[in-house]
């Protein structure tokens, strides 16, 4: 578990700041060799999610989404000045806890991953 939450808040870092990288480059005029390290960047982000303790990549991407959300507000805050309001910090909370609930629920074998044992001699 300790090295999900780890995977998940560097895999926010990366992303942020790769898509900085392109923000910088489209939006405030960079130079376009600002794209390379954002490129570099995502490419961390996408492997460190592969990190995660998940059986489904699905799950692991929607809880993923409430720990970015939390980094973005972050970022906001320590990076852009902007300090978040009220509203800000609740739509944090309830992610984070819908990321917990989606990555953390105790969950039943659906009939998809019972394991059914074959007779002898079968392939």
């Amino acid at each position: 578990m300790k090295l999900s939450i780890l995977a998940f808040v560097g895999a926010a870092i990366a992303e942020i700041v790769g898509c900085v990288a392109f923000w910088a480059w489209l939006k405030m005029g960079k130079s376009i060799w600002w794209v390379l390290p954002g490129v570099l960047s995502l490419a961390v982000f996408a492997s460190l999610l592969t990190l995660v303790d998940s059986e489904h990549a699905g799950r692991s991407y929607a809880t993923y989404g409430g720990i970015y959300i939390a980094a973005a507000v972050i970022w906001m805050w320590v990076a852009e000045g902007v300090r978040p309001d009220r509203w800000d910090i609740l739509g944090v909370c309830i992610c984070l806890v819908g990321a917990g609930v989606i990555l953390w629920a105790p969950r039943a074998l659906t009939q998809f991953e019972i394991q059914v044992p074959l007779p002898v001699g079968q392939p």
